[in-house]
């Protein structure tokens, strides 16, 4: 019998551990889920006779090494900060280990030891990143295949309420990891636009922003993601002039999360002694000059970000319960807890409600066999969540983790060392194995004049 081991049963796990405990009754496989929350994990599970809950302190090295090395493979779940552990301690027992996170640089120099024990380390197998850089390669393959040369990359990602959802005022609702939301964007941005780089820091990233139509859903906003720059190595595409990944909100999103940064407020690094004990109102008084005037805190705030103090914007941040007299309470410890804190309390998916994620690619290329004809590809992707069922992410997320760690069991995905789903190998076979579950890219292909 194969032991499955899964770290982590948060919003982004359930569909990956239904998936994995049905295969488990189809292949003598045995599931088990690692969670600080053992019953959420056991809820997970559901009762399965191929499933185990198991309380779980990612901290404690004899736990961690006793459930890995149990274990023939490790689906890690777990917060991108434990990406490196659990890589190697995988290693340090010959275990493959699939995570959904960005690949840790410090993961990424694994690469010729996992090579010599003979051990898979697959990285970036979700959403985003994963079935975007999947069915992005998929593409320019086959521009290349045709001897096209890729002028223009522009890809867009977003998970986001259905558009028949009634929203709450930030136009959001929380569906995976609160903590990401809260910090999204910390490191700012950079990528190209006609051969010419920009760069974007935290403070102006959601100034930063366009229109985006997308088929079904209609006028959404982008702004810069990460660094979309490193995409032209890992791509491939060293002659592409535009090289831009965004991330896609309803429109109104950016221009209150643009004063929620300027404020200060993500900020994960610094320790504020005695948090828990302030009230929400006390906590924003922090991130103000002294008030000398007498002046109302909400009026303070206005006047120090430069923005009216009876507009949309105050009174959002005055709904989000940055004024409240209500103790902030529970274990928080940095201004971006407090954050994360409320972003839970007041953006839930309604009950009954849908979420919906989205990936398009928009990619321009030249033919110089074909009279040196321009063509334009787009290709998108929605995908809708379940009403009090399956979400949309969770789906989407878990998913190709699922179907990869799936396929190493049965010694069907033939590769050793640090992967990120850009190797043929992996997105033929993962693309086609979502394409017979339902989960397809519509393209459209255009003649540029």
């Amino acid at each position: 019998m194969k032991n499955v081991l899964i770290l982590g049963a948060g919003q982004s796990a359930p569909y990956l551990i239904n998936y994995l405990l049905n295969e488990a009754e189809k292949n003598d496989w045995y599931v088990t889920v690692c969670d600080r929350d053992k019953e959420l994990a056991a809820r997970r599970i559901n009762s399965h006779p191929r499933g185990k809950a198991v309380e779980f302190d990612v901290n404690d090295e004899n736990m961690r090494n006793d459930q890995i090395k149990n274990a023939d493979i490790v689906v890690n779940f777990l917060a991108p900060v434990f990406q490196y552990l659990i890589a190697s301690d995988c290693l340090k027992y010959g275990k493959h280990v699939v995570t959904a996170s960005y690949e840790n640089s410090r993961v990424a120099e694994l690469n010729q030891e996992a090579i010599s024990k003979g051990v898979i380390i697959l990285n970036e197998m979700g959403l985003d990143p994963g079935i975007d850089h999947m069915s992005a390669m998929k593409i320019i393959q086959n521009i290349k295949d045709r001897n096209g040369i890729i002028t223009s990359f522009i890809s867009y990602g977003t998970s986001l309420p259905a558009p028949d959802v009634d929203f709450n005022n930030l136009k959001y609702c929380i569906t995976w990891n609160p903590k990401n939301v809260a910090l999204a964007g910390e490191a700012g941005a950079q990528y190209m636009e006609d051969n010419k780089i920009k760069i974007v820091g935290h403070n102006q990233l959601f100034n930063r922003t366009w229109k985006v139509e997308v088929d079904g859903i209609g006028t959404l906003e982008a702004y810069p993601n990460r660094d979309s720059l490193i995409y032209r190595k890992i791509f491939d595409l060293e002659k592409v002039t535009t090289m831009i990944r965004g991330t896609l909100r309803y429109p109104g999103y950016s221009e209150i999360w643009l004063q929620i940064v300027r404020l200060g407020i993500p900020n994960d690094i610094m320790k504020i002694p005695e948090l828990a004990d302030k009230t929400y109102r006390e906590f924003t008084e922090m991130f103000v000059p002294v008030n000398t005037n007498g002046a109302k805190l909400e009026t303070r705030v206005a006047n120090h970000l430069g923005i009216n103090p009876t507009g949309k914007i105050i009174d959002n941040l005055i709904w989000l319960g940055l004024f409240d007299d209500k103790k902030i309470g529970g274990t928080v410890k940095t201004a971006a807890d407090v954050l994360t804190k409320l972003l839970i309390e007041k953006l839930p998916l309604p009950d009954g409600a849908r979420d919906m994620v989205a990936l398009i690619h928009e990619i321009e290329a030249e033919f110089p066999k074909e009279n040196n004809k321009k063509e334009k590809t787009t290709s998108t992707f929605v995908e809708y969540g379940e009403p009090n069922g399956f979400t949309a992410i969770s789906k989407t997320v878990g998913l190709p983790a699922a179907i990869a760690t799936k396929l190493i069991l049965k010694d069907e995905l033939p590769l050793t060392g640090c992967h990120i789903p850009t190797h043929p190998v992996i997105y033929t076979r993962l693309l086609k194995e979502m394409e017979e579950i339902g989960f397809k890219f519509k393209e459209k292909v255009e003649v540029v004049k």
